[in-house]
């Protein structure tokens, strides 16, 4: 197997030669392109030769360069780690330093990153930022920023803060754009009262911080406090005027806007409420009906008792006019004629009286019934939305709370005038009792005395 190799090998080898053999003429051209070509190839061998030992003493001189610049950056490395822990012990040892003569000063910074942090909060959403805007961006800066402030920052601060305690105490008059109810944006003179209310043409005006924009509220308090800011508005700088503030800056001012006045309270009632006070006003007339009725035969009772000539328009004459028709009858026959005309006038003096009473009794009935109703759709609110929202639970419960109200307020009024009427009532009716008593009572003196 061997011997086949070598010969496959030494037959490829000779191959070209074969070849050239084969061109050649002769045998001396054939032994002249050999020569030739043994002399190239030397020629190649040695080239490639030098250019290999060419190439192994550059790997060589480069292998040396590599080896030397591996030592010097092994010892500048050394040197460099030994000058950073040089450095790292110095600063450790002026920090040190630093922390001792210091003292109390970080603790200072600290104080004063924290003020600004929070004043610059205040002067954004204080209602002076539109006559001196831009004033939180240095303190916003000076509680971000790492570095101490310096000097100059520190004054600057402090003449903030007294600028904004000046201006705190200062009732100012300025112009600037106002953005209506309608949405309109109006150049308008706005008065400023210290950093609490700003008001605009008799009307209260809400600072927006985000926009920096002062806003006419959607909804105005009572008639009462607008009269006041447009007094103030009109008076003079020497002038004192009481004016309305809002020491919360606003706070109350919403909620007092947003509290609903009568009508919305009545329409919070819905149908329920619109029935109590509909079974209200029904029971006003009947009571002022009947107090008008029971104030004519009050007076014709007084002046049927103070003349002896009866007249037929009041119950007393009436009563009386039954003993003159039956004056000759026995005491008991007229007794009771006297009994029977009392209770023929009982009816018309008490109309009315009864269904006033009703009226005091259903009327919280129905208010209950609307609270009832109420609380049942708040607790269907809570169930679909959850008790997330405390303002969703109190609103609900507010408003069933309304037809109680309501009913409340028809009740107690219908139930005193209902005491008034039925008490001014019997005492007409104890008045033709005496009357007939008394009628009864001579009428028996006599008999008793013609009899003895």
């Amino acid at each position: 197997m061997k011997q086949i190799v070598i010969s496959i090998l030494l037959w490829l080898v000779l191959l070209p030669t074969a070849q050239a053999v084969e061109k050649a003429s002769d045998l001396d051209a054939l032994l002249d392109q050999v020569r030739r070509e043994r002399i190239l190839e030397q020629q190649e061998n040695q080239r490639r030769e030098a250019e290999f030992i060419t190439a192994r003493d550059d790997q060589e001189r480069l292998l040396a360069e590599a080896k030397a610049q591996l030592s010097y950056q092994e010892q500048r490395s050394a040197l460099l780690n030994q000058t950073f822990h040089d450095y790292e012990l110095g600063l450790a040892q002026r920090e040190t330093l630093l922390a001792e003569k210091s003292g109390s000063l970080g603790e200072l910074f600290g104080t004063v990153r924290q003020m600004t942090s929070d004043s610059s909060a205040v002067l954004e959403n204080s209602i002076t930022a539109m006559q001196i805007p831009g004033r939180s961006e240095l303190l916003t800066l000076m509680a971000e920023r790492k570095e101490q402030p310096d000097i100059e920052e520190l004054r600057e601060f402090w003449l903030m803060l007294q600028e904004e305690m000046t201006e705190s105490g200062k009732v100012a008059r300025f112009s600037v754009p106002v953005i209506k109810a309608s949405g309109l944006v109006e150049e308008s003179e706005v008065i400023r009262i210290g950093v609490f209310t700003a008001f605009s043409n008799g009307k209260f005006l809400r600072y927006l911080p985000e926009t920096g924009n002062l806003v006419e509220l959607g909804r105005q308090p009572v008639e009462r406090l607008r009269r006041v800011i447009a007094d103030f508005e009109s008076s003079s700088a020497q002038m004192l005027k009481p004016v309305v503030i809002d020491p919360t800056r606003g706070a109350i001012m919403s909620l007092l806007v947003q509290a609903p006045d009568w009508k919305e309270r009545i329409q919070q009632g819905g149908w329920i409420g619109f029935i109590i006070l509909g079974l209200g006003a029904i029971g006003l007339l009947i009571a002022l009906q009947r107090s008008i009725y029971l104030m004519i035969v009050g007076r014709g009772v007084a002046t049927q008792k103070r003349q002896s000539e009866v007249s037929m328009k009041n119950p007393l004459g009436r009563v009386l006019s039954v003993y003159s028709e039956n004056s000759n009858q026995d005491i008991e026959t007229l007794s009771l004629k006297l009994d029977e005309a009392i209770l023929r006038e009982i009816p018309k003096i008490e109309r009315g009286l009864i269904t006033l009473a009703v009226l005091a009794a259903i009327t919280p009935m129905l208010g209950l019934l609307g609270t009832v109703s109420g609380m049942i759709d708040t607790f269907q609110s809570i169930t679909l939305f959850g008790t997330g929202d405390p303002k969703l639970m109190s609103g609900g419960i507010s408003q069933a709370l309304v037809t109680t109200e309501l009913g409340l307020a028809v009740a107690i009024p219908i139930l005193l005038i209902h005491s008034a009427l039925s008490g001014k009532s019997n005492r007409l009716v104890q008045i033709l009792d005496e009357e007939s008593s008394s009628i009864v009572a001579h009428k028996a003196e006599r008999q008793n005395g013609n009899t003895d």
